[in-house]
């Protein structure tokens, strides 16, 4: 079984399952109202952060599925994307 060498960068889908993991205990401690203001206002503070870190994840990931799907314009519309109605 090959290890796997420092050089490759480590997978970023752990540490975003494991931010929006923490960022669902969060709302959910904070849905209850048992936190204090300053405890509310800690874990707000929190979410954002891991909010931020949710969605740079989610953007990188979506780069490099466009950079899959044409790496000659990696701008050009995801293949999420719908495709235009043709009236018809």
């Amino acid at each position: 079984m090959a290890a796997k060498t420092p050089d490759s960068p480590p997978s970023p889908v752990a540490p975003f399952e494991a931010s929006l993991d923490e960022l669902e205990q969060l709302v959910l401690k904070m849905e209850k109202g048992d936190l204090s203001l300053d405890d509310s206002l800690a874990a707000y503070e929190r979410g954002v952060g891991l909010y931020r870190q949710c969605r740079a994840a989610l953007d990188q990931a979506e780069l490099r599925v466009r950079l899959l799907s044409d790496p000659a314009d990696p701008d050009a519309g995801t293949p999420f994307q719908a495709a235009p109605n043709d009236g018809g």
